[in-house]
């Protein structure tokens, strides 16, 4: 049931969060698939729901900073730095659990990763239900990520009672993930805060280009994030390759091709990574559903957001490989 995200059903969803339910709710990334992060019997109903395999870990998203101190330990003095600068925000920092965290949770490892999300209705969901609230994005499992409530309800809105609607996310993109779990910090998957950002406060962050079956967060499987038909890279290679089909586009700014598309879409004329990923997975769904055979993506510049485009992309295109 698609419900406008006010006072009153915001107190509704908390309930069935505390009663061992899910609820669908928006986040400044993506939307979210909810459930009380202390309740193992809640929590199976993510995985369930979404399809998801339980050696996936969630993030366990919280209300106040102090929270953190709850939840894990051996706090590096950098994640304070952190967290004082970019808390509410799109950063994901994984370290050591406490043991009040179910292992449901973290796959069985013995780190968590927790976030503070920058938007009302999310801050709101988990102060009115009193608990942390663990949560993927709410989508089927290995599909686009859901950045506004339409996308929610297409994929999930049969399995799940209550999707606040919150309107659009407006970053677009998840959350980037950085571990605290060693000696330096490492970044897990990049995303909706740039990792550029998060070195000018802490300094170099180091990068784990691999792939990983056994992960300790979300965003570290070789294929993710993908559409329900054929998706690659936009090449004068893969125009020829794929002439006798219908296909769609997705440029950054605009079609330098000598070549004219069934659909063609741009994250943004102006050039601006940010609107390209708050219109990132919007074009996907769009694209996904209209009559084309594939879709054909630009490869956008490995910086700010475009670096987190660039992974999703990359995960997307490793499906079909």
């Amino acid at each position: 049931m698609l419900l406008e995200a006010n006072n009153k059903n915001i107190k509704l969803a908390a309930k069935l969060i505390n009663d061992g339910d899910v609820v669908a709710f928006p986040t400044e990334t993506v939307y979210g698939l909810g459930a009380d992060a202390l309740n193992p019997k809640g929590v199976i109903k993510i995985f369930e729901i979404k399809k998801r395999p339980r050696f996936n870990p969630l993030i366990v998203h919280i209300a106040n900073k102090e929270a953190i101190k709850e939840f894990s330990r051996k706090h590096d003095p950098r994640i304070f730095d952190l967290i004082k600068e970019f808390w509410p925000g799109p950063l994901t920092l994984v370290l050591k659990k406490k043991k009040i965290i179910p292992d449901i949770v973290t796959a069985g490892n013995d780190t968590v990763a927790l976030r503070m999300p920058n938007h009302k209705v999310a801050l709101k969901l988990i102060e009115y239900s009193g608990k942390p609230i663990a949560a993927p994005s709410a989508n089927s499992f290995g599909f686009l990520s859901p950045t506004d409530p339409q996308h929610v309800e297409k994929q999930l809105g049969e399995k799940i009672k209550i999707i606040l609607d919150g309107g659009r996310s407006n970053v677009g993109v998840e959350s980037t993930i950085i571990s605290f779990v060693g000696k330096d910090p490492v970044l897990l998957r990049p995303g909706g805060l740039p990792v550029e950002i998060i070195e000018s406060v802490i300094g170099k962050i180091n990068f784990s280009e691999e792939y990983s079956d056994k992960p300790i967060s979300p965003g570290q499987l070789r294929s993710h994030y993908a559409p329900k038909i054929p998706i690659g890279f936009l090449t004068e290679t893969s125009i020829r390759k794929n002439s006798d089909k219908k296909i769609g586009a997705l440029f950054f700014k605009e079609n330098l091709f000598d070549s004219v598309f069934v659909y063609e879409k741009f994250l943004s004329p102006s050039g601006d990574l940010n609107e390209a990923a708050v219109n990132f997975f919007k074009y996907l769904h769009e694209l996904e559903n209209k009559d084309i055979d594939i879709i054909l993506c630009e490869k956008l510049p490995k910086k700010g957001l475009g670096f987190a485009i660039m992974d999703r992309l990359q995960k997307a295109v490793n499906k079909y490989l």
